[in-house]
């Protein structure tokens, strides 16, 4: 069975989603959790983010959680939000490299912008928009 970390900065708005539709949608035939770089140890996962997991039907019991070296071990993936949350992984964590990729790079390939923008702070329709675009790549996910 596959293992997927997906990883941001405070772990409360995009990774925790990311770790709800990505189980939602594998349904145990892999699993998914998520952590951030900078996380707030224990937080609930950001109010607007829970609204749009709830209209669409999936679940997400979640406490923020900083992201250790174990977690590595543990994933056989690790899908980051950002370029720039996959180069901080790569320099403190080399010998992971080889599966540290951004989602979206991973997916749809290196050019362009590989980056899910954060929504934290925003109103509900910029977590719906981040919900949706996250949904449709973890969709195409392939893992070989």
């Amino acid at each position: 069975m596959k293992n997927i970390l997906f990883v941001c900065t405070g772990n409360t708005c995009r990774s925790p989603m990311a770790e709800a539709i990505f189980n939602h949608l594998q349904n145990g035939n892999a699993f998914a959790r998520s952590a951030g770089l900078f996380s707030a140890e224990g937080s609930r996962a950001a109010e607007n983010a829970l609204r749009v997991l709830d209209e669409n039907k999936m679940q997400l019991d979640h406490r923020s959680k900083q992201l250790v070296e174990e977690d590595l071990h543990w994933a056989s993936y690790v899908f980051t939000m950002t370029r720039a949350h996959k180069e901080m992984l790569m320099d403190k964590y080399p010998a992971a490299a080889d599966k540290i990729f951004t989602l979206k790079e991973y997916v749809v390939g290196p050019e362009g912008n590989i980056d899910i923008a954060d929504p934290f702070g925003g109103d509900i329709s910029i977590y719906r928009e981040t919900f949706k675009e996250m949904k449709s790549l973890i969709e195409k996910l392939s893992l070989e």
